[in-house]
């Protein structure tokens, strides 16, 4: 495995680099001040301002892998670039590049027909509209995914879709124009073959916003997290995605590059908070020392950097799979780095936060809400138990037929 930069990659990183000095961090406390002020589920100035700065430089959808359509990186070559994109809160949203969008994209770009192609992926790859993914749902145990509830039912050449979402991120922004609602259609059919993934407009009738979901106080605004109730929502039956009872088979096509991206912007995350951690420990006196050289801190600044390049090198690991032998294949990988990049994460953010000491729990740093958002992202797209679940599977697996 080489993961050394092609020459095309290393200049996307510089140019990103580059770009997130000059204008992503500046700007963060600005972003902060217009949610403040305004209405806060309208979006920013600001960040519309980034976007049309780093659409005019070339910087956009960079990370749909090997298409035509983005800037046809693998997803190891995309790797790094998503590194520094989630050193800050704004995230990858200035370059177009931010879930749920990505995955929506993904979708659409493999299992769309040409007329949804055209309705939807086309805006959404100019960024005029956003999306979102309605899956979880909060009266089942949705770490179960076949547990999903909610009814999508034929009715003629329409869909009626019945039923409660939760954790819907981006549905609170009045940007967001299409769900793709997964449901039970066949119930039926084979256990992943009962699920169908079906395109709704957020204004059909039928779609309620029901209110944004704080995470850990925060509300995210104006992406946010929202809870959406379908009642009897009808949409076109050429609405469905790939085909009846294909939706988890779409799942698994989506979450692959999804956790990848997630778990690479999780190791930015981190990145930044030893950064933060280092200069604080550097720059702040107690009993006549540095915080570095009080209380095994420089330990703490060592393991943090360690931690931080093994869950680095795991992750450009399962994206070189995913490029050479396919998302099945690196199955297992990609369930590894699901659980280790925000669990390192967190354990970075957590050590940064106590060397600040009560700065670190303040609005004053970014070091709280980066904590909230990876303790979440222990939950989305599956919790830690089942990507463990499948990693201890896959390693029995190739000892269960020598068992006696």
């Amino acid at each position: 495995m080489d993961f050394a930069y092609s020459p095309k990659v290393q200049a996307l990183r510089e140019r990103v680099i580059a770009f997130m000095d000059a204008y992503v961090y500046p700007a963060e406390a600005i972003f902060e001040q217009q949610v403040a002020e305004g209405d806060r589920w309208q979006p920013t100035a600001i960040m519309e301002e980034l976007k049309f700065k780093a659409q005019a430089e070339g910087l956009w959808n960079l990370f749909l892998p090997e298409s035509e359509l983005g800037a046809g990186l693998t997803n190891l070559q995309y790797a790094p670039l998503a590194e520094i994109m989630g050193r800050s809160m704004l995230g990858s949203e200035p370059f177009n590049c931010s879930a749920p969008d990505t995955g929506n994209m993904e979708v659409l770009v493999r299992y769309a027909t040409g007329q949804q192609k055209q309705q939807w992926l086309e805006p959404l790859l100019r960024g005029e509209i956003r999306s979102a993914f309605a899956m979880t749902e909060p009266e089942v145990a949705s770490s179960d995914a076949t547990n999903m509830a909610a009814r999508a039912v034929r009715d003629g050449d329409e869909w009626v879709i019945n039923g409660r979402k939760w954790w819907t991120s981006g549905a609170c922004d009045p940007r967001c124009k299409i769900l793709i609602f997964m449901g039970m259609s066949h119930p039926d059919n084979a256990r992943h073959q009962q699920h169908s993934m079906i395109l709704v407009p957020v204004e059909t009738p039928g779609v309620n916003i029901v209110r944004p979901l704080p995470v850990f106080g925060y509300d995210d605004a104006p992406h946010g997290h929202a809870e959406v109730q379908f009642n009897n929502v009808r949409v076109p039956y050429e609405n469905v995605l790939l085909g009846e009872g294909r939706g988890f088979e779409i799942a698994q096509g989506r979450l692959g590059p999804g956790r990848i991206h997630h778990c690479m912007r999780s190791i930015g995350m981190a990145e930044r908070a030893l950064e933060l951690m280092c200069q604080r420990s550097l720059q702040r006196t107690a009993f006549g020392k540095p915080l570095a050289r009080l209380g095994g801190n420089i330990d703490k600044i060592a393991d943090s950097r360690m931690e931080i390049d093994m869950a680095r090198l795991l992750t450009l690991k399962a994206a070189y799979m995913m490029d050479t032998v396919g998302n099945k294949v690196a199955k297992s990988e990609i369930a590894q780095i699901k659980v280790v990049a925000p669990n390192v994460a967190l354990k970075v953010i957590d050590r940064a936060i106590q060397i600040h000491g009560g700065a670190g729990v303040s609005q004053d740093f970014p070091l709280a809400y980066m904590y909230a958002m990876q303790r979440t992202l222990r939950l989305a797209d599956g919790p830690d138990e089942v990507h463990r679940a499948a990693v201890g599977k896959f390693e029995l697996a190739k000892y269960a037929q020598a068992a006696p």
